[in-house]
């Protein structure tokens, strides 16, 4: 198959914005932004039925561009590795968006609650399937877990940024990494837990972040 370029971002620096999920992108850019994610949606797709069909440890990156029309280079554009196309994906970028949508008066705490199940609401059961696909293989293959370290520490990140935001207070603060540290244990603690059930993620989420509320002692 014929590899098809992935689309040159603008040639001004300027004109390019970092989304919360750490990628840059060119703002105003609409045909672009709609190209890249059709791109980034059939090499995560062909990806996935790659390791259904051979698994994942025998399929190869060059076999993922391949599928997609893509070359290799491209792939290494959207995910810096082969465990990333596992990892990354569009919803931590659509639950900042969330974050940010929820009424000014809420909490921190409760802004992140509410876009969580915002988010939830609006998934498909297609995308439900993804995200449980993308948890077994988080939990049975060693690299992906090995990779996941980074990714947390990423969103926390972008957790202390949001919290920042709301607060209006500086990201980098003690207070503002303790919490977002805590709030994302609870969310790998909960989901762990649940076995991909979704209604007991929920819950456990509601129940670790009302602990943590309270003052958790123990």
């Amino acid at each position: 198959m014929s590899a098809l370029p992935e689309p040159n971002p603008a040639a001004d620096p300027a004109a390019l914005d970092r989304r919360p999920g750490g990628r840059r992108q060119p703002a105003g850019s609409g045909l672009w932004e709609r190209k890249k994610a059709r791109t980034r949606a059939a090499m995560r797709e062909h990806a996935f039925r790659l390791f259904r069909e051979q698994g994942y440890d025998a399929t190869t990156v060059e076999q993922i561009a391949e599928a997609a029309e893509v070359s290799p280079s491209t792939f290494f554009r959207y995910f810096p590795t082969k465990e990333d196309v596992v990892l990354q994906d569009d919803m931590d970028v659509l639950w900042v968006d969330a974050v940010r949508a929820q009424p000014p008066e809420l909490s921190a705490m409760a802004a992140l609650l509410g876009a969580v199940h915002d988010l939830f609401a609006r998934m498909t059961p297609a995308e439900m399937e993804h995200m449980r696909e993308s948890v077994e293989l988080t939990m049975s293959v060693p690299a992906i877990r090995a990779r996941t370290l980074d990714e947390l520490v990423r969103m926390g990140g972008v957790i202390g940024q949001l919290v920042g935001e709301r607060t209006k207070r500086d990201p980098n603060d003690m207070e503002v990494r303790t919490f977002a540290a805590a709030v994302l244990g609870i969310v790998v603690v909960a989901w762990l837990g649940a076995s991909g059930d979704v209604e007991k993620f929920l819950q456990e989420l509601e129940r670790g972040t009302a602990l943590l509320e309270a003052g958790l002692r123990l």
